[in-house]
């Protein structure tokens, strides 16, 4: 496989998220191919009882992501 180099330096962050959600999800179009490491089932386990307690809460994607966008300098 030929490897591609991107100028990652010259892009802006707001790009780079760009980027890779772009990447992301071509990804997860062929989801079979994907596995999870061991570990995230335990971190999963933790989640869901940290939000069955109250402790945590959930939001809908789009949602999060505006909020990580506020909070973050988009250069």
């Amino acid at each position: 496989m030929e490897r591609i180099d991107l100028p990652l330096s010259r892009f802006t962050f707001a790009q780079k998220l760009d980027l890779m959600e772009d990447v992301w999800a071509n990804l997860a179009m062929d989801e079979k191919r994907l596995e999870s490491p061991a570990w995230h089932e335990a971190v999963l386990e933790d989640r869901k009882k940290a939000f069955a307690a109250g402790k945590i809460t959930i939001s809908d994607w789009e949602e999060a992501k505006d909020r990580i966008r506020k909070n973050i300098s988009c250069e």
